[in-house]
């Protein structure tokens, strides 16, 4: 009776253990700040644990070091916005698959007794340019950063011959926001970013609505041949997850002060 009781015992240990070891199945996501500081990966990803049981770790970083962290195999996905980078990551076989999931846009912040028009923005940077206004770039290897620079090459400039009134400070778009609020500069913000920034009393949207401002997010399968650790499997569950319809509705219907950030637009 007693060899019967403690089989019984070692079974329910057996099986408890197995449902614990289920229980940790984690994937991680190099991803670019603004999905992570706006709050809408976190509840993509809530919902996705609830599903499937898998959690989910979150890289918050700017696009270029998020490239550098899926390429050292530390990641299972990538969720990044600069389609250059993204195409290079493919081209060298860092990645498996790559899909445009949603979209919202740039915008130029500056102060509030801005009275300068905004006809276009080239003509806006040209104004802050010749004018030496003050401006605040991330610096940080972000694809906001590669985007600032675009918009700089647009009027042939580089920042890189840029005097003082030009400031790289290396900082995510939280604290680049605060500097641009507290020097009362310019600078270059996702919108979804922006709407969610509080402390912005000196700053206002000087510039906006020009197609050179698109911003488009894709998402990346990382290739495990990076590292056989990578559980590529589960990732795959992620990536079908991002492109249901589920997560349609979720992005779609995601705001902030009444506003939506993100546009989803996979097809």
């Amino acid at each position: 009776m007693f060899l019967i009781f403690l089989k019984i015992l070692f079974l329910i240990i057996f099986l408890t253990s197995l449902k614990s070891f289920a229980k940790e199945s984690t994937i991680t996501i190099a991803s670019t700040t603004s999905t992570y500081d706006t709050g809408l990966l976190e509840l993509i990803n809530s919902e996705f644990t609830k599903k499937f049981n898998i959690k989910v770790k979150v890289l918050s970083q700017g696009t270029g070091q998020a490239i550098r962290t899926a390429i050292d195999g530390n990641a299972e996905i990538l969720l990044v916005h600069h389609k250059e980078s993204e195409l290079d990551f493919m081209s060298k076989g860092f990645g498996i698959a790559r899909y445009e999931i949603m979209y919202n846009d740039y915008v130029l912040i500056g102060p509030e007794n801005d009275s300068e028009n905004c006809s276009s923005v080239e003509k806006k940077l040209l104004h802050i340019y010749k004018k030496k206004l003050i401006f605040i770039s991330r610096g940080d290897d972000s694809g906001t950063h590669k985007k600032e620079k675009e918009l700089w090459g647009l009027i042939n400039l580089k920042p890189k011959d840029f005097s003082n009134w030009y400031l790289s400070i290396g900082q995510g778009m939280g604290n680049t926001l605060l500097i641009a609020n507290e020097k009362k500069a310019y600078t270059l913000s996702d919108r979804s970013t922006w709407i969610a920034f509080n402390r912005r009393n000196n700053l206002v949207i000087v510039c906006e609505n020009f197609p050179p401002m698109y911003n488009q997010y894709g998402i990346i399968l990382v290739n495990p041949k990076l590292n056989n650790k990578l559980n590529i499997q589960d990732g795959e569950k992620y990536i079908d997850w991002i492109l249901s319809d589920d997560v349609k509705k979720i992005i779609n219907s995601f705001k902030k002060k009444g506003k939506q950030l993100f546009f989803y637009n996979y097809k």
